[in-house]
């Protein structure tokens, strides 16, 4: 059974930096990989998202301040966070999947609370 356990969320002030971490446990498939991001009320969206071979994929909204990395010999992914504003206040959930994809959504982390204040 898989396992995603991420860490690294918590309070931030905008223009401020935020690393989260993500490591996958209970397989030894190197899986495509990714964060979603949830406001209340809304369904999860896609932030960015990585394959096995390298290849990014990131909403329009965060293009320029956040970028995912992968390790896959620690089979973790980071999702580096610069340049937040308030509105990236939200639970980041980390994702993978079996298939070689740039929108995951296998297996789900129990997800971190990302705050940004103004």
């Amino acid at each position: 059974q898989v396992q995603l356990v991420e860490s690294g969320g918590g309070l931030v002030q905008a223009g401020g930096s935020l690393r989260l971490s993500c490591a996958a446990s209970g397989t030894s498939l190197t899986l495509a990989m990714g964060w979603y991001r949830q406001y209340p009320g809304k369904q999860r969206e896609l932030v960015a998202a990585i394959t096995r071979g390298g290849t990014t994929n990131y909403v329009g909204s965060v293009k320029g301040r956040f970028t995912i990395s992968r390790d896959n010999a620690k089979k973790k992914v980071y999702l580096q966070m610069n340049s937040l504003k308030p509105e990236d206040t939200a639970v980041y959930y980390c994702a993978a999947d079996r298939y070689n994809t740039v929108k995951p959504t296998d297996y789900w982390g129990p997800g971190t609370q990302v705050t940004v204040s103004s």
